[in-house]
């Protein structure tokens, strides 16, 4: 949990000290990837408060969904219909749903596990 949140402070205190803007031609391939990327962190996340975590998983996941969404906004653009859309409709529900797994497992795992033991 320490090295989580020292990547955390170290991110932050970069996008602090570094900053950086993004051209407006690219706003909607930067929302979209990092739309995905915060599914592929809190997926993480569930993934490890359940024990079931594992790096290759999640770094296929995270370059995989980003990969995936900016290719349906650059094609989107290409054919004139939002197809970037689908990319937030689809992470946007696993946020959520990922989250009320992790509310859920931190409400009522522990209960479970004294239980079983």
């Amino acid at each position: 949990m320490k090295l989580e949140l020292i990547g955390l402070a170290v991110g932050l205190a970069l996008g602090f000290l570094c900053p950086w803007t993004v051209p407006a031609g690219w706003s909607l391939y930067v929302a979209a990837g990092l739309l995905a990327a915060l599914d592929s962190a809190l997926g993480g996340a569930r993934a490890r408060l359940q024990g079931q975590f594992k790096l290759g998983i999640f770094l296929s996941g995270a370059l995989g969904n980003a990969v995936i969404a900016v290719l349906l906004t650059w094609l989107g653009e290409k054919i004139g219909i939002p197809l970037y859309l689908a990319a937030v409709v689809v992470f946007g529900t696993r946020l959520f749903q990922n989250f009320a797994e992790m509310r859920r497992e931190l409400l009522t795992g522990r209960p479970k596990r004294d239980k079983i033991e």
